[in-house]
């Protein structure tokens, strides 16, 4: 079901901005984009909600700056060990 977002702006803004179709679409791809950025709704979601395939949308998150992965400094910190772990028994075989 889709979901419908107002916006509420301080000052006047030019009636016709309003009704422009790429200006509206740039708006919706950006709180998509953020979503995506904040971890709320995954990549999956984020191209279907965008209509885009999952390439366009890593060009859209290279642009923006979004990372493709985003570990808890924790987690990242486990698979260095883990690499590093691996790497040492390759070596000794």
């Amino acid at each position: 079901m889709p979901k419908q977002i107002i916006l509420e702006f301080p000052v006047e803004l030019p009636e016709g901005g309003l009704k422009d179709k790429e200006i509206l679409k740039k708006g919706k791809a950006i709180i998509i984009l953020e979503l995506l950025r904040k971890g709320d709704i995954s990549q999956g979601k984020a191209a279907e909600l965008l209509e885009i395939d999952r390439h366009t949308l890593f060009d859209l998150m290279a642009k923006y700056d979004i990372p493709m992965a985003n570990f808890p400094p924790e987690e990242l910190q486990r698979q260095v060990e883990d690499a590093e772990k691996r790497k040492t028994n390759k070596c000794q075989t």
